[in-house]
C-alpha cells in the first residue's frame, strides 16, 4: 500500500473525530455523557479507519473483498467459550486466514483499563490458539492473529505509575513504569510469546490527533510492521490457493 502513512494519519484523524462526535451527539440525547471512553466504546465506528486499511490489505494481497468479514459474519468458535465476535476476520473457502482485534483507551482512568485489556488480550488469544490446536478451524493453517491498540497520549498516561508489593516483588520492567510504557511492554510480550502474530501501538493525543499526529513506541510496534506481517501472511496464503487450483 503506497500512501500506507497518509491512511493511517487519516484513520488516527477519524478516530478522534468520531470519538468527539459521539460523545456530543450521546450528551445531547441523554443529557450526560459516559465516563472516559466508555461513549466512543457503546457507540463504535472509532476504529473503522484501521478497520478498512486491515480489510484493503488483504484485498490487495490477493483476497476476494466478499472473504473479509468486519461488519457482519465475524463470530469464531472457542475453546473455553462458544464463539467470540472479532473485529476482522478473513475466511477464504474453508480456510481462516487472519483473525484482527481492535482496541483503544482514552483517559481519564487508566489503572482498572490497562487491567481489563491485559486480560482480554491474553485471554483471546489463549482461547483462539486452544480452539485452533483442536481443529475448530480445520482444515485451516496457522492464521494470523493480530492486535492494534490506540492509546491517548497525556499526563495521565506517561506519568510513573506506584506498584503494590505486599508479598512478592513485581518485575522491574513495571516498576515506575506509565500506563503508555505498561501498554508496550504488554504488547511486545505478547509478539515474544507468540501469542499475537502482529501487534501495534499507537498514541495519540486528543488535540494533536485530531490533525492526524501518532507516534509509536517502537519499531516493532509499528503500523508498518504490522501492516507487513499482515500482507505478507495474506499474499502466501493467496498464492498457495492458486496454486492448489491450478
Amino acid at each position: 500500500m503506497s500512501d500506507l502513512e497518509k491512511r493511517v494519519a487519516e484513520a488516527v484523524k477519524s478516530f478522534w473525530q468520531t470519538r468527539d462526535r459521539q460523545s456530543r451527539q450521546q450528551g445531547l440525547k441523554t443529557g450526560q455523557r459516559d465516563a472516559g471512553l466508555r461513549t466512543a466504546v457503546t457507540a463504535g465506528k472509532h476504529m473503522d479507519g484501521f478497520i478498512e486499511i486491515c480489510r484493503d490489505l488483504c484485498v490487495e494481497g490477493g483476497v476476494p473483498e466478499a472473504e473479509v468479514f468486519w461488519k457482519n459474519r465475524k463470530e469464531l468458535p472457542g475453546y473455553y467459550r462458544a464463539e467470540k465476535n472479532w473485529d476482522l476476520i478473513v475466511v477464504a473457502g474453508d480456510q481462516l486466514l487472519a483473525v484482527i482485534e481492535f482496541k483503544a483507551q482514552v483517559g481519564p482512568s487508566f489503572g482498572n483499563n490497562f487491567n481489563n485489556r491485559t486480560e482480554e488480550a491474553l485471554g483471546n488469544a489463549t482461547d483462539l490458539w486452544a480452539a485452533y490446536r483442536e481443529g475448530a478451524f480445520a482444515p485451516s493453517a496457522r492464521p494470523w492473529l493480530g492486535y492494534l491498540f490506540i492509546l491517548e497520549d497525556c499526563p495521565k498516561s506517561r506519568s510513573p505509575v506506584q506498584v503494590k508489593e505486599p508479598h512478592f516483588p513485581v518485575f522491574p520492567e513495571f516498576k515506575g513504569a506509565s500506563y503508555a510504557k505498561r501498554y508496550e511492554t504488554l504488547l511486545t510480550k505478547l509478539l515474544r510469546e507468540r501469542l499475537y502474530d502482529g501487534a501495534c501501538l499507537l498514541l495519540t493525543s486528543n488535540t494533536k490527533g485530531s490533525q492526524g499526529h501518532y507516534s509509536t513506541p517502537s519499531e516493532e510496534l509499528g503500523f508498518e510492521n504490522f501492516a507487513a506481517g499482515l500482507s505478507g501472511h495474506v499474499i502466501a496464503c493467496a498464492r498457495s490457493r492458486k496454486g492448489t487450483h491450478k
